[in-house]
């Protein structure tokens, strides 16, 4: 146990931070109460500063496909800490991770590391920007890829949870280079294209949308785009920060067939760590420098640790460990689903809407009953479960949630 206790350190951190957390989602406020300390995880488990032991479907927020402190993602980080850096230097850890990306993802064939989401996001709409001689991007109402300003326009995630349509200190000007459009209809994005027709230069996508909760795509929507962008010299980009590696070996656009022209990545190829990507085509990826003229630099981008811990992840991302992330989601949606609870279900990623039906998009999303949901996060909390702080975020399932902890979450849920 922490000295002094969750309580101890809760009161520290807010004499620190903003709102006591380093992340809005941390402090709890769409569902009340107060947040938690964490200082271990094991498996499927964590533990709080004050001894208390949760069942986790938090996972980071994605990134902990394997469970906390998988041993052979523990060692691969040990070594690289060992052996020094970084060294300001290329160095076979990021050559290594780089062709195991690419061999899943055949689209990728350049790319480029960095350190987050946000990063990678915001470089990839560059990319975009330069290749296409263009300045407008379409995104979706409730999308969310990272806090770059042109991005967080009808954002979901955080900004969903505390209600926040954008933020300030965002330039007008450069908002409006971001048009909204609404997932699951192709029609919105048409609209768009159609009047602003030779000014777009790519549509930003989550191929499932898992910052509304996970709000699946709709038969022929992300082939759609595909076709819209083809048709208006645009370029396709998926935000596959989430589902990358997770609903699929190949990501979304294996599991539905869809080619893009940029992907942007992060969470699992990280390991935990903190890591970003992007990449695609190979002559989008030569306009970057110091192959091309579009800037983009980064101090710790492949950081030897960084890359040792997603290189040890995806070399255990194989036919049974997918099989066993199939089960285990199945399982408990399944299970949920007999106790009456609305489940939205992508592979190892599900969310309980508490609504009459499923959405399809986030202006449905948002029409939830959060305060019941706060209730059973609550409920859920005291039983030992702990799921992520909003109705508007993914629960990750892992390969270390085994039978009998699924069994004790339905357990939990069947009181709720």
């Amino acid at each position: 146990m922490e000295e002094g206790g969750v309580a101890s350190w809760r009161n520290r951190a807010a004499k620190l931070f903003p709102g006591g957390v380093n992340s809005p989602v941390r402090a709890y406020r769409a569902v009340g109460g107060d947040a938690p300390i964490m200082v271990r995880g094991e498996g499927s488990n964590v533990w709080d500063a004050d001894g208390n032991r949760y069942i986790d479907y938090v996972g980071a927020f994605g990134p902990l496909i394997l469970g906390h402190a998988d041993p052979t993602v523990t060692r691969a980080i040990n070594a690289a800490v060992a052996a020094g850096g970084p060294f300001g230097a290329t160095a076979p850890g990021e050559v290594r991770l780089a062709e195991m990306i690419r061999s899943r993802m055949p689209s990728i064939e350049r790319m480029r590391f960095v350190n987050s989401g946000t990063e990678a996001a915001m470089s990839a709409l560059r990319v975009a920007r330069a290749a296409t001689g263009r300045d407008l991007v379409i995104k979706f109402d409730g999308g969310y890829h990272g806090h770059a300003d042109s991005l967080l326009v009808e954002a979901g995630s955080g900004a969903a949870t505390l209600s926040i349509p954008g933020s300030a200190g965002v330039a007008a000007p450069v908002a409006a280079q971001t048009l909204v459009a609404e997932y699951n209809s192709v029609d919105s994005v048409s609209s768009l294209f159609s009047s602003n027709r030779s000014q777009i230069a790519a549509v930003i996508v989550e191929p499932v949308a898992a910052n509304m909760g996970v709000v699946p795509p709709v038969r022929d929507f992300l082939s759609g785009l595909r076709g819209l962008c083809d048709q208006n010299g645009a370029l396709l980009i998926f935000d596959e920060v989430i589902t990358g590696f997770r609903v699929a070996p190949g990501g979304a656009q294996e599991l539905f067939g869809v080619r893009p022209d940029m992907t942007v990545l992060g969470k699992i190829i990280g390991g935990g760590l903190p890591v970003g990507a992007y990449g695609g085509r190979a002559d989008l990826l030569d306009l970057v420098a110091p192959a091309g003229n579009v800037y983009q630099a980064g101090t710790l981008s492949g950081h030897p640790v960084v890359m040792a811990a997603g290189e040890a992840t995806l070399a255990q991302l194989g036919p049974e460990l997918y099989a066993t992330l199939e089960h285990n989601g199945e399982k408990l949606a399944e299970g949920l689903k007999s106790l009456g609870y609305n489940v939205a279900r992508a592979g190892s990623l599900l969310t309980v809407f508490f609504r009459d039906r499923l959405p399809v998009n986030f202006r449905e999303a948002k029409r939830c009953d959060v305060e019941e949901f706060a209730g059973f996060f609550h409920r859920l909390r005291a039983a030992g479960v702990l799921i992520p702080p909003s109705q508007f975020e993914a629960w990750f399932v892992s390969a270390a949630h085994d039978d009998a902890a699924i069994e004790a979450t339905l357990q939990a849920a069947a009181s709720a």
